[in-house]
This record gives structure tokens, sequence and C-alpha cells, in this order.
């Protein structure tokens, strides 16, 4: 039986479900975002607790066991600093309590992420695994051999969203999408071979309502985000649909971006 595989309405997570198991991927919690010494968790509506919660809602409403974080679990890069630490051991204890197995496979932000985590979670390489046939991985390095065979893909990093006319309630205008990238073959990859035939992308937004957002319909992509570009999405057929389903259009990758994104990911960024 294929697996069943489908967004959350209304969620920055896929379910999957495969064999009678259940899973949840999201990517991007970055954990400690807009924290401060006296609030290592973070402001209302991106802390810990509450995205802790809401995770554990989710995946009760989707009867699924166990959850998949595609990298970036904590936000600063450069270490884990003392106050964040018990902030992201115990967002984990959370999930773990609520009966929730986890894994966590590594993203840019993640080095040294790994001794401050409870003993109970999985964590995986930047590489990526493979959970009922979809390949998971971060998005700022190759996938393994084992991810790019499989027929699906999941990954973040970009943060993507679109950018709309400003409002009251949104003043920048963008909001988070799912990005949904159709490939008519697996990028080349010299000296390992893989198997033929398309493969579908689905880049998720990040899961911290507070994290920035890549607006999709702009000129270029940021700094820095270019690697699922230049070796994946420069060689697709894109469409963006908000978190409710809503199709907001074809995404259309400028020339002026594929010879930067070209040239960007030769340098392995």
């Amino acid at each position: 039986m294929s697996p069943a595989i489908a967004p959350v309405p209304g969620a920055p997570a896929l379910s999957v479900t495969s064999r009678g198991a259940t899973a949840l991927l999201i990517a991007d919690l970055h954990l400690g975002l807009g924290g401060t010494a006296g609030e290592p968790a973070g402001p209302p509506g991106g802390s810990a607790a509450q995205l802790a919660s809401r995770l554990i809602a989710l995946a009760e409403a989707a009867r699924a066991r166990t959850i998949v974080v595609a990298g970036d679990v904590k936000h600063p890069i450069v270490g884990t600093p003392p106050t964040l630490r018990p902030v992201v051991f115990g967002f984990f204890a959370t999930l773990l309590d609520a009966g929730l197995g986890v894994e966590v496979v590594l993203g840019n932000h993640d080095a040294g992420l790994t001794r401050y985590l409870p003993r109970e979670v999985a964590v995986h390489p930047a590489e990526g695994i493979v959970r009922g046939g979809v390949g998971i991985f971060h998005g700022h390095r190759w996938p393994s051999r084992a991810v790019l065979n499989a027929p699906r893909w999941f990954a973040g990093h970009l943060h993507p969203g679109v950018r709309f006319a400003p409002t009251a309630e949104e003043p920048d205008g963008k909001r988070p999408c799912w990005l949904r990238a159709i490939l008519a073959r697996p990028p080349l990859v010299p000296g390992r071979p893989l198997r033929r035939g398309s493969r579908e992308l689905l880049i998720v937004p990040p899961f911290n309502p507070l994290a920035g957002l890549e607006a999709l319909n702009r000129e270029r992509p940021a700094r820095g985000r270019t690697f699922l570009y230049g070796r994946f999405l420069a060689h697709a057929r894109m469409r963006a649909y908000l978190l409710d389903g809503t199709d907001v259009g074809a995404v259309v990758t400028r020339p002026a971006l594929r010879a930067r994104s070209g040239r960007t990911a030769r340098r392995g960024r």
C-alpha cells in the first residue's frame, strides 16, 4: 500500500501515513528566536512552550505518533547559549512526555545541538532520512543517495512565502506558503547514478511563525538560501499554496536568478 501523504490544513506540517503509522514532518523551529536573557524561550507566539503545545495538538488531531523535524531546531547558528540549553531540552521533553517519538535531521543552525537533547530523540545527519517513501532533508546540504532516490522529497530552509499588498494585520504583506516543485529528473550527481523518473519536492514554511519569510514572487532569493534554487528549483515546475490550500499560482525562476544560484551552488552554499 502506498503511503498517504498530505499537508496538514492550516499548519506548516506534512502528514505521512505508512503501514498504519502516521508521522508529522515540520521544519525550522528556530527555538530562541527573539529571545532575551530574561526570556530565552522567545516572545509569545513563537515561544518554545507555545510551539510544543501547538505541535502536540496537531499530532493528536492527525493521530500521529512521531514528529520529524527537518532542521533548524534552534535559532543561533554558532553554538547554543547557556540560557537556551534548558529551553531546547524542555521543548523535546514536553513532546516525549506526550508520548510522541521525535526525530531530528540537522540543519545549518544546529551545530552543537545534539548534546542538549534528551537521549530519546533520534538525531540524523544533514544528508537526511527516508520515512514512508519521503526523502527528508533540511535543504542546505546535498541529500544522501537514499534520499535522492525517493519519489518525493520534503525540505525546509527556504522559509517560503508570497508577498501581497500590505494590510493592518500584515504590514509587510508576506504570508507563509508551501512550495510544490516537480522535477522531470533528479539533479545530476557525478559518480552517483540515481533511479530515473520525476521527483516531487515539497518545501514547508517555518513552523515558528516569527521566522522570516522568503518572498517567492520577488526578483531573487535572499543570500545564503540559493542551494535549493540552483540545484533543484531552477530546473523544476513550481506552484505555491497558502496554508489553507489556496493555489496562488506558478513560481517562475528568472534567468538572472539561475545564473547567480548556479555560481553559489558550486561554492557549496
